[in-house]
């Protein structure tokens, strides 16, 4: 097969205050620069780990006691860190105050994409909150954000002081559930091959070369996972 002229789409279920979903954006970098050949359509979803987190945020500290019994993150930060490091990403947990409800985070992310800024909106959000501590609740500074990427700052502004597609980045993301996405990252490879957590790179290869093998053959009705 000649993959030449082949585009592979994928979409990439994930939530801004994940950092797992940082480490595997970084393991998905690895992978389609080991593909050169192939073009990607990559394409992001959102997803929230916690929406029960008001529009305001929630301590940090208090959070993570409640969710995790502690508030210093402990064992999980040190795999984090180290994880962290492999992929270059200098995560400074403790740098964050806020924990975030991320709905207006996705809404920018959604608007990116109509300006081909989604990946640039994304890795800013995401270095801003897990290297810089940034407070994504601040319209102000998702506004920043938007229009660092090369958005138009005032238009994004005044989507963000109303309700603009708020009801469709929910029902995007009861979609997500509703197809068995319970946790992120979650990779979906040309609509049929699924790969679940931040895997390692080579995991990311195989599916890509998979999605290349099935990339004529018709979409299924469900989704195969590559582990």
């Amino acid at each position: 097969m000649n993959n030449l002229a082949q585009t592979i789409p994928i979409d990439i279920v994930s939530d801004v205050m994940c950092p797992w979903c940082y480490v595997g954006k970084r393991r998905l970098e690895k992978a389609i620069a080991a593909r050169p050949s192939v073009n990607f359509d990559i394409r992001w979803r959102p997803f929230q780990l916690d929406p029960t987190i008001p529009p305001e945020g929630i301590d940090r500290k208090a959070y993570m006691k409640k969710k995790f019994g502690n508030n210093s993150g402990g064992e999980m930060y040190d795999n984090l860190k180290r994880a962290g490091e492999a992929e270059g990403i200098p995560f400074k947990f403790h740098d964050i105050a806020l924990s975030p409800n991320t709905l207006n985070s996705h809404r920018v992310i959604k608007w990116a994409a109509t300006a081909n800024v989604q990946d640039e909106v994304v890795e800013a959000l995401f270095k801003g909150y897990f290297t810089e501590g940034a407070n994504l609740t601040k319209k102000s500074y998702l506004g920043e954000i938007a229009e660092s990427a090369g958005m138009e700052r005032e238009v994004v502004d005044r989507l963000l002081s109303g309700d603009a597609d708020l009801e469709m980045v929910r029902e995007e993301i009861a979609l997500a559930q509703r197809m068995g996405v319970t946790g992120v990252p979650c990779f979906i490879l040309a609509n049929k091959l699924v790969v679940m957590g931040a895997q390692d790179s080579d995991v990311l290869i195989q599916a890509i070369d998979q999605a290349l093998e099935l990339a004529d053959e018709p979409a299924e009705s469900h989704f195969t996972a590559v582990n």
